[in-house]
């Protein structure tokens, strides 16, 4: 697959992050696509996106605009808005798309229903389809910090796309046939985060904290082969990687809602400001595994959280309940 104009749909800090790096490459032509023209005109007219990074001078051939037909030109389209929204966005440039440009994931979420973004992405266009995850924060990313992605995918050519672009970048990859399974590790990474959060909230034991992270770790590994993930996915940057950074990271949105939850502060107008996807995929994994006839008690960390969102709970009862042999 041949590199060269690349846009990012969405200027929020992920796409900005990654724009940025990109746009080290001369040979690339990379475009933020926004629709809010406040933030365009702040990267063309100052190189700063003083809305999402303030302060932070952008790459200069980093540009933004509002034109959807600029799609046309392009030889890849990163979806960098939230999973909910992606299938929205891609419909709405439906009409400009280069039928051999290359849609590529971002958002770690379902899309509508019990579907990831990846599978509405391939049901609804003939476009081949790629996942980009990993263990990054957009702050970290945008200093040019080195950082692990994994590109999941069906076809073979979209791994030699991203080997093309990435050298000269900080920017590292693990590559994975593992398509489903990559979104899949995206969704269930934030849903342990929670757990994390609601551990350390009324733990402070370094002990405790580790042996949670490791049976979450293989509650994962059990979902992931229950949903239809491979089990080797969990060691890609994806994977490990990234349950690390959402688990045991401040930084983290899901991680802190649990914090929020432990701490006796949550309630669902702020569980509907903090985040987020792993609170929302919680009942719908929920739904999947009982479909499957799976007994929840097979994942004792899940089975709890699932409770917490489900009816009263009391939250001093949790480790006790999830460590029960």
């Amino acid at each position: 697959m041949k590199q060269g104009k690349i846009i990012i749909a969405g200027a929020g800090s992920i796409g900005t992050a990654l724009g940025n790096v990109l746009a080290v490459r001369s040979d690339l032509d990379i475009r933020l696509l926004s629709i809010e023209t406040d933030v365009v005109e702040s990267i063309n007219n100052n190189g700063v996106n003083s809305r999402y990074f303030p302060g932070i001078k952008l790459h200069p051939r980093l540009k933004a605009i509002e034109e959807k037909a600029k799609v046309s030109e392009a030889q890849a389209v990163f979806f960098a808005v939230p999973s909910v929204a992606v299938k929205e966005v891609a419909d709405d440039l439906k009409k400009y798309l280069n039928p051999d440009a290359l849609l590529v994931n971002l958002a770690k979420g379902y899309g509508n229903g019990s579907k990831t973004v990846a599978e509405i992405l391939n049901s609804s266009f003939s476009n081949p389809v790629a996942s980009f995850k990993g263990p990054a924060f957009a702050r970290e990313l945008i200093n040019n910090s080195p950082t692990g992605f994994t590109v999941g995918s069906n076809n073979d050519d979209v791994f030699d796309f991203f080997k093309e672009i990435m050298p000269g970048t900080t920017i590292h990859l693990d590559f994975s046939g593992d398509l489903r399974g990559v979104e899949l590790i995206s969704i269930l990474k934030n849903i342990y985060a929670i757990a994390m959060g609601i551990v350390d909230a009324h733990f402070d034991s370094t002990n405790l904290r580790f042996m949670v992270f490791t049976r979450a770790f293989n509650e994962i590994r059990l979902l992931m082969k229950i949903l239809g993930g491979q089990e080797e996915t969990m060691y890609r940057y994806c994977g490990i990687g990234d349950f690390g950074l959402t688990a045991l990271n401040d930084l983290s949105r899901n991680r802190t809602l649990g914090l929020l939850i432990g701490k006796g502060f949550f309630t669902e107008s702020i569980s509907d400001k903090v985040v987020l996807e792993g609170k929302m995929a919680i009942r719908i994994i929920g739904k999947e595994i009982t479909d499957k006839n799976e007994s929840l008690d097979k994942v004792p960390i899940f089975r709890e959280l699932l409770k917490i969102f489900s009816e009263p709970y009391n939250l001093t009862l949790f480790v006790n309940n999830i460590l029960k042999d």
